[in-house]
């Protein structure tokens, strides 16, 4: 069994990730100052090209940061990373804009370099970065409005952040204000960082995943839009991930294809032959046919991530708290806790839009029978006779199902809006916020 991780081994880890973080950002920026400024120019001015430098530096990260890099990640989770990557996105676009604006305010002929006909090459490099940072940041935010597919999104994402970079790092080597001389080989070598990191992503790691395949080996219906599909190992041990955790999955196709989705572990982890269950819902283009796949067909797996585990959360008692299809990862953990023996004292609050909905029930209350686990399902939508629950998930629900709010650590997984009204709900309880964790079901 894999070892439980102290809190303070990831704090440790999480230090020491946000010190790599801000030296990589930095780093353009330390060109402009390892050298005397250049005499005779404005602070502003000086003020706008160090902005340029962060911003390159952040526009760089961003690839690390999508790079899902198991050991990197685990102190954060995978909402906080991805929160993050979206939130530096904006302040990139901040950037950029500020740039040619306090160059504007500085200079104000300058405003003729917006004409790319009659600009200079570095200028013409500039208008497209910036148009391009704002490209890629209207086309993630508006992706679902504009219903554009995931597959070929995140294809246009991955090349357009690419050329963003490099008219960037064009831009800044044609200007040759602190770029020269050797500083001229380092920030090309620091832009070659990042290439070589989206090599990395789109060939070294299929190319491991390649030589790791799996298979599915069956695949069972769990309610009408819900299925669960079991993958086991081909001529390999299989991964080891801790109770709750998810991967990256391509099913019935090339690792090197843009269509391996994130699903979270179902089954407790399979000390044994490396295997695991995910449990699926039909949501949209690639998960409506999830149920189709026959046994046999190959699969390729690029994980295990996340640090939504009782294995890193260690308390005295939990209180889990699912909405729909967010069970999943909890699931695994209550099975984990189940084959350990553990008699931790455990609360699960499950909620559901209709009782068919509330996948693993019957399973739930035949664990409760073994485990130290009171279970209270909530139903928007109850059938005639229903005697539990009703309604959505509220403190006054929590005061029932929960005998003493402050003696448990809280994982909590289901959809945005859920997680949200749970976190209000349990902060006007008086819950403090340490004591939450959660999983959401939205992340591309």
């Amino acid at each position: 069994m894999a070892h439980r991780i102290g809190r303070q081994a990831y704090r440790r880890r999480a230090a020491l990730g946000i010190a790599v973080y801000l030296a990589l950002v930095l780093a353009p920026v330390s060109l402009m100052l390892l050298s005397p400024l250049e005499p005779g120019r404005e602070f502003l001015r000086e003020f706008a090209v160090a902005l340029g430098f962060v911003a390159v530096g952040i526009l760089g990260t961003q690839f690390a940061i999508s790079a899902r890099v198991g050991r990197l990640k685990a102190p954060y989770g995978i909402d906080a990373v991805y929160y993050f990557h979206r939130r530096m996105a904006f302040v990139a676009l901040a950037l950029v804009l500020t740039h040619p604006i306090l160059l504007f305010v500085v200079t104000p002929d300058r405003v003729e370099l917006l004409n790319v006909i009659t600009a200079p090459w570095s200028a013409r490099y500039a208008v497209a970065t910036v148009l391009g940072v704002a490209g890629i940041v209207a086309i993630s935010v508006w992706r679902r409005e504009v219903r554009l597919r995931y597959e070929l999104w995140r294809f246009s994402h991955g090349l357009g952040a690419l050329t963003i970079l490099v008219l960037a790092a064009l831009h800044t080597l044609n200007t040759g204000v602190y770029t020269s001389d050797w500083k001229t080989h380092a920030f090309v070598a620091y832009a070659a960082i990042w290439v070589g990191t989206l090599g990395y992503i789109r060939v070294g790691k299929p190319l491991r995943q390649l030589r790791n395949p799996y298979r599915v080996t069956e695949v069972r219906q769990e309610s009408p839009d819900v299925w669960t599909l079991t993958f086991r190992p081909d001529g390999h041990p299989g991964i080891r991930f801790r109770p709750g955790q998810h991967a990256w999955v391509t099913i019935g196709r090339s690792p090197f294809s843009l269509t391996e989705h994130p699903f979270s572990f179902s089954s407790s982890p399979d000390r044994e032959h490396g295997g695991f269950d995910m449990t699926i819902k039909e949501l949209g283009d690639f998960t409506s046919k999830i149920g189709e796949y026959p046994p046999g067909t190959m699969a390729y797996v690029d994980g295990p991530f996340g640090a939504f585990t009782t294995d890193r959360h260690t308390a005295d008692r939990y209180a889990f708290i699912a909405g729909g299809v967010g069970i999943t990862p909890i699931m695994s953990m209550i099975r984990d806790a189940a084959e350990r023996g553990d008699p931790t004292p455990m609360v699960l609050v499950y909620g559901a839009a209709a009782k068919q909905d509330l996948v693993f029930s019957g399973e739930l209350d035949e664990l409760s029978q073994r485990l130290d686990l009171e279970i209270t399902y909530v139903l928007e939508n109850p059938p005639e006779g229903w005697d539990g629950e009703v309604g959505v998930i509220t403190d006054d629900l929590l005061k029932r199902a929960i005998d003493d709010v402050d003696a448990y650590e809280y994982l909590i997984c289901g959809p945005p809006a859920m997680i949200d009204g749970v976190e209000r709900a349990l902060g006007e309880m008086g819950v403090d916020r340490k004591l939450l964790h959660y999983e959401r079901f939205e992340i591309a």
